[in-house]
């Protein structure tokens, strides 16, 4: 067997390991260089059993503030916005008086603005871990304002500027706030406009309704085993979350997007070096991870630094890494997510693991090096 068949081989058995440890359905691709390897195993269908497909498209979750970011850091490029300006100087209506006075532009992008994360007063039953509220909202359509006002007037999280900042998508519902007041235009459509067009990315945009237009998977959400067995939430209105996490795309475009932010194709060279300023921020999860602007780093003992983001949503978990030099990337879309219950012991679930494998096969196997298929 050639090293480039034992590559594929290793990919394969690692992307088998995850629908093998209870996700229905999971497809990525990695890139090294110029060459691809794409994979998918499971189904997108558990009715039906309709396997799932590389190509297809995922909500993608919080790796839109990404995009989000990088259109503001256009705005900062051409003169038009200070990073360390206050919030209040642009939107004082949303962040009154003192805080927003206090808090600026780069707290909101990195989540060290003490802003409270607006969710469990959007979606109350969360708060006991109960999906009522998810079936309540499905259809429901929210304006950012009305989310926003949750989480300003929640009690702060922190002082604006303190660390570790805490993870909070009222910073982001912000910033698309910012983005429309500044352009003029929807902060969706001036994103599509800037970002996602010009980057050749023909399978990534905002939702204009429930459905996802295209082929997709359905999106199976266990809210911490709370749902079981876990309930399909691919039907549904995103606008809860738009700027947060709004996102449709697929793995092969998250990757497209990912090389060119890091070759200095969407933003200059040193506005990329402003994203990655990085601060000590608590995830939604408990974790403590290095946050810049809308981009974080992981690192793996032994291969070094790799840049991105991940996200959630109901149903969907999708995560995007790239090494610095963009030259290895990996991409993954996976239709389950908060699979495993809170446990205070902080024991790995059998789906942890195979992620973990699945990711270190993707971006760190030497015998996978430059030796992939096309």
């Amino acid at each position: 067997m050639t090293e480039e068949n034992s590559a594929m081989k290793s990919l394969r058995s690692a992307l088998d390991g995850v629908h093998g440890a209870g996700v229905p359905g999971v497809f990525a691709e990695v890139r090294a260089g110029e060459l691809v390897w794409r994979g998918a195993a499971g189904v997108a269908d558990l009715e039906t059993g309709r396997p799932v497909e590389i190509g297809m498209r995922q909500r993608v979750g919080s790796i839109t503030k990404t995009f989000v970011s990088a259109a503001v850091l256009r705005q900062v490029e051409a003169g038009r916005l200070d990073l360390d300006a206050p919030i209040g100087d642009h939107l004082p209506r949303l962040v009154p008086g003192e805080r927003g006075r206090a808090i600026t532009i780069r707290m909101l992008l990195n989540h060290t603005s003490g802003l409270a994360e607006y969710l469990p007063y959007a979606f109350p039953s969360l708060k006991e871990l109960a999906p009522g509220s998810l079936d309540d909202n499905r259809f429901r359509r929210s304006r950012p304002t009305e989310l926003i006002a949750m989480g300003v007037d929640a009690p702060a999280t922190g002082e604006p500027g303190s660390t570790p900042g805490i993870y909070s998508n009222t910073n982001y519902l912000l910033l698309g706030e910012l983005l429309e007041h500044l352009t003029g235009t929807p902060a969706e459509e001036h994103i599509s406009r800037t970002i996602i067009e010009p980057a050749g990315l023909a399978n990534t945009g905002f939702p204009a309704g429930p459905p996802i237009v295209g082929a997709h998977s359905r999106m199976y959400e266990a809210l911490f085993g709370a749902i079981d067995p876990p309930r399909d939430y691919s039907v549904y209105n995103m606008s809860w979350v738009m700027t947060g996490a709004g996102l449709v795309s697929t793995v092969e475009d998250l990757n497209r997007f990912y090389r060119k932010l890091l070759d200095g194709e969407i933003i200059s060279p040193s506005a990329l070096a402003e994203m990655q300023r990085l601060v000590p921020v608590i995830a939604q999860d408990g974790r403590l991870i290095d946050y810049g602007l809308g981009l974080y780093k992981t690192e793996i003992p032994g291969h070094g630094v790799f840049w991105g983001h991940d996200g959630t949503v109901w149903g969907a978990l999708t995560m995007a890494w790239a090494s610095a030099d963009s030259g290895r990337q990996f991409s993954a879309a996976m239709n389950l997510v908060r699979w495993r219950k809170p446990d205070a012991e902080g024991t790995s679930h059998p789906i942890d693991d195979a992620l973990a494998t699945l990711k270190r096969q993707a971006l760190c196997d030497p015998a996978s090096d430059l030796r992939l298929a096309p």
